[in-house]
């Protein structure tokens, strides 16, 4: 099974102890929203769980492995609240440089991808001269392609529209109804239904 399972989970940054034996299972086909105050740990947990992070106790297991196993991290598709995009490349270079870090097989075209997510034509243009709106879209369309099972999204609505929130929440819902899981951090109402909820 490809259960997300949280054991006894504790994160301490600085002389901050962010949270303390924290526990949950997330199954597939399951959203998790983290929600809690600036400082509480949202980010600090997304990357212990993918793998970016250590904690000083605990354990994560997907799939039944270790999370710090090679193999499970391919499986896992972290994205940042902030873009990390090189403004001196092609938004279709960006998104290849994304995708490459984290998986190795595609199940869409970059172009296809940039067109999902509003910005048809686009592939070639410089992420210098994109609005940061229409920057954030260039690292969600990587949702689009990646065919990894976990999705760990931090603020992942931020600098979007309505209408680029609309696309992103029914991408979220669509990898969810074919099996997948989710995290995902948000200060902002959420429009998907039957949601899981954690607060930190």
């Amino acid at each position: 099974m490809s259960n997300l399972i949280i054991n006894n989970l504790s994160c301490i940054r600085g002389y901050n102890q962010l949270f303390t034996d924290l526990s949950f299972e997330l199954r597939p086909g399951e959203i998790l929203k983290i929600s809690g105050t600036n400082g509480t740990g949202k980010t600090s947990l997304l990357k212990i769980i993918a793998g970016l992070n250590s904690a000083e106790s605990g354990s994560i297991f997907f799939k039944n492995y270790d999370i710090n196993d090679i193999n499970n991290k391919l499986d896992i598709f972290y994205l940042g609240h902030l873009n990390a995009l090189s403004p001196e490349l092609s938004c279709i270079e960006n998104l290849n440089f994304l995708l490459e870090l984290g998986t190795e097989n595609f199940n869409s075209s970059y172009v296809d991808a940039l067109s999902m997510v509003g910005l048809n034509n686009y592939e070639n243009e410089l992420v210098a001269n994109l609005s940061a709106g229409q920057k954030r879209r260039v690292a969600l369309a990587a949702l689009f392609i990646t065919p990894s099972k976990l999705w760990l999204l931090d603020e992942p609505f931020t600098s979007l529209d309505s209408k680029g929130i609309e696309i992103v929440e029914n991408q979220i819902k669509k990898h969810r109804d074919s099996g997948g899981l989710c995290i995902l951090t948000t200060h902002q109402v959420c429009n998907i239904t039957n949601l899981r909820e954690l607060n930190l």
